[in-house]
């Protein structure tokens, strides 16, 4: 009787585990962004949790949209409400895996994987006509350029047009 209540519980355990287990594609901004931070961080700095937090403030300066929100969540912004920075930066240290990570900071803060990358744009083979004014504006955005003047929708198209030989060079498109 007790050999079955022991298997049991390890049969409990495991299903749990695997139910609580971050499905694929869930959290994707927690996992890409921390894999992008840690791979910024050196040896020396990866084993001490302040320095990581402190490393991971400057890295959240520069980030924009999903990013931002990301580190506006976890306490990276100066702006940010919380901080539970420490809940990054230990198991960071330890080496844990990120996706294991983002399912602890998801216990914390439920929408740290709310977070969604907005799909991109294939500039080659859409019809810019048919978009959007703000998927025009989004596009812009993205390039960190400005459409200085432009009203109307062929006026953000004509600025498209005129970057996209910069612009299409580039991986993340």
């Amino acid at each position: 009787m007790n050999k079955f209540s022991v298997f049991y519980l390890l049969f409990l355990v495991a299903v749990l585990q695997t139910v609580l287990a971050l499905k694929e594609g869930e959290c994707e901004v927690c996992v890409k962004t921390i894999d992008k931070f840690a791979a910024t961080l050196s040896d020396d700095v990866k084993s001490d949790p302040k320095r990581i937090e402190a490393e991971f403030k400057k890295f959240c300066k520069g980030s924009k949209n999903k990013e931002n929100r990301f580190c506006y969540y976890l306490g990276g912004l100066e702006e940010s409400a919380t901080g539970i920075l420490g809940e990054l930066s230990k198991p960071l240290s330890w080496s844990m895996p990120s996706d294991k990570i983002c399912e602890k900071l998801r216990k914390k803060d439920a929408q740290i994987c709310d977070l969604r990358f907005d799909k991109q744009i294939d500039l080659n083979n859409v019809d810019l006509k048919k978009l959007k004014v703000r998927d025009l504006k989004k596009i812009l955005n993205d390039w960190d350029e400005v459409c200085d003047g432009c009203i109307e929708k062929t006026d953000f198209i004509k600025r498209i047009e005129e970057l996209k030989p910069k612009y299409m060079g580039r991986s993340d498109l």
